[in-house]
């Protein structure tokens, strides 16, 4: 077979392949676009969801279909350009995390429009990759909000979920929240007492170093630190709280 026929015929594989990938994502677009209706839609805005480009899916449902998808990092990029609120959520759940750059991180969280786009990546994808801790303070001192919110989000998660971290990789992350709990935009002020909540929350340890910030934000001058401080006193001071860090540390001793 001649060096032409060969180079042909892998341009007509290549061609096809391409081919193959949009048309999944079209496919994947209508059938998002099918099972969405108007109600849920309703439901997201009252919830403060930006559903401009909605389709009104569930999350149940597009974690199911993600299970049938498995993982597949190119066509999560080509999920999320599609700028599909449901399609977006859907990317975040079958990315590969160790395909996904800094960069490619930079680029999404630049793309959030909405507060559960941004958790669900958070949560999802970017807790897992190499960079999930190097986000962290970049994205707490954007001005953007969603930046910001996804930021402090980044340590919630980390807080819960990365059991290999010691405590006091945790300890500067009590700066930023100190820095920026008068932030009153409500996307990020949540996120930062929920930031502040999960630290405490993580072991006895960890509550010794959070609560009493918390404790200090409760008394401030500013409303929304005074807010985020006081919720979380309250949370980080209550009997179920203290019951389950007890015996996390009984557990942990034996």
């Amino acid at each position: 077979m001649s060096v032409s026929i060969v180079i042909f015929a892998r341009n007509i594989i290549s061609s096809s392949i391409a081919f193959l990938d949009v048309a999944d994502v079209k496919d994947l677009l209508s059938e998002l676009r099918a099972n969405g209706n108007e109600t849920n839609r309703v439901g997201m805005a009252r919830y403060g969801i930006n559903v401009d480009n909605a389709y009104g899916v569930s999350v149940t449902w597009l974690r199911q279909r993600a299970r049938t998808l498995g993982r597949d990092h190119q066509l999560a990029l080509d999920l999320w350009r599609s700028d599909v609120h449901e399609a977006r959520i859907l990317a975040s759940i079958i990315d590969e995390p160790k395909k996904v750059n800094r960069e490619q991180m930079d680029d999404w969280v630049n793309d959030f429009d909405s507060w559960d786009i941004c958790d669900q990546c958070c949560s999802n994808l970017f807790f897992h990759t190499v960079h999930a801790h190097d986000v962290i303070v970049p994205w707490c001192g954007s001005g953007e909000e969603y930046v910001r919110r996804a930021g402090f989000v980044m340590i919630a998660v980390l807080a819960v979920k990365d059991k290999k971290a010691d405590r006091a990789s945790f300890q500067p992350y009590l700066g930023l929240i100190e820095h920026h709990s008068k932030d009153g935009r409500n996307n990020v002020k949540k996120a930062v007492n929920w930031a502040l909540r999960q630290i405490g929350k993580r072991d006895l340890g960890c509550h010794a170093l959070a609560l009493p910030l918390a404790m200090i934000l409760s008394e401030s001058e500013d409303k929304t630190a005074r807010w985020i401080g006081k919720d979380a006193v309250r949370e980080l001071r209550s009997e179920a709280v203290m019951v389950r860090l007890h015996n996390k540390m009984s557990r942990d001793r034996t």
